[in-house]
């Protein structure tokens, strides 16, 4: 059983945030680090995926529906991905991430002390794109959660960029929000799980990160992208609006767009 969790999500190939996340004492000093999927849909891929991969066994991976779709379009699986950036990202891997990423599993059990087995995930435990929110009703969180084993007592997912804990049908749900594109507000978000959870921000210097992000990748609409994501332009009232399903309907969004 492990003591000491760190769980990273949706960090869409922006390196310096994930750098700020990895330099926390409490990070470093976790028994695991997580990613719930979506590593490398972004302006820095290839760097991304060097930094998370030289920690070796002390992280582990969960693909997310963006790290799919690029290594679907890099297959000739699809044509086109509905994140703009995610043609350019898929085309700047080589071989060997491609392989990493069409590797990840869909989700990841582990025990960690005070909440029990835990499972980690990217949107769902059944689906890698599917939606649920905080004020998801509880009667939409069953569906989610049928077929689930019952020894499962924590579920952490990401996908939608909205940090959050609640209780449902007895189980913690946890996710920790995004650490490169996050709504609501700027900062990486992250969540630091045992004994409890902790939903922590790490404040970075997001002004040099962008100038950073805009030197060095050679994504065409970078200045634009970094300008949106890295400062959080969309509010956490867009984000609830963009993503709120009807009650009851299943529905697959696209979190990683952006809000107009």
């Amino acid at each position: 059983m492990l003591n000491r969790v760190a769980v990273l999500s949706d960090i869409h190939g922006v390196l310096p945030a994930l750098e700020a996340v990895l330099a926390e004492p409490e990070v470093r000093g976790a028994d695991r680090v997580v990613l719930t999927g979506d590593i490398a849909a972004g302006p820095q891929p290839v760097e991304v995926l060097d930094l998370l991969a030289g920690f070796g066994d002390r992280v582990g991976w969960v693909g997310g529906n963006a790290d799919r779709e690029l290594v679907e379009y890099r297959r000739g699986l699809r044509r086109a991905i509905p994140d703009p950036i995610g043609p350019w990202a898929a085309d700047q891997l080589r071989e060997d991430q491609v392989g990493l990423l069409g590797s990840l599993p869909r989700s990841l059990s582990l025990s960690v002390r005070g909440l029990g087995e835990v499972l980690f995930c990217h949107a769902t435990p059944r689906d890698d794109e599917e939606v649920v929110l905080v004020d998801s009703p509880l009667e939409r969180w069953k569906e989610v959660f049928g077929g689930l084993d019952p020894g499962v007592r924590t579920v952490v997912c990401g996908h939608t960029h909205m940090p959050f804990v609640r209780l449902a049908h007895g189980r913690l749900v946890v996710n920790p929000g995004s650490v490169g594109m996050p709504y609501g507000r700027s900062g990486a978000h992250w969540a630091l799980l045992g004994p409890g959870v902790d939903l922590r921000t790490t404040v970075y210097d997001v002004e040099a990160a962008t100038v950073r992000v805009c030197r060095d990748s050679a994504y065409p609409g970078i200045a634009e992208w970094a300008d949106y994501f890295l400062h959080a332009r969309a509010t956490d009232e867009d984000a609830l609006k963009a993503f709120r399903p009807p009650d009851g309907v299943r529905r697959r969004a696209d979190p990683d767009r952006g809000l107009d």
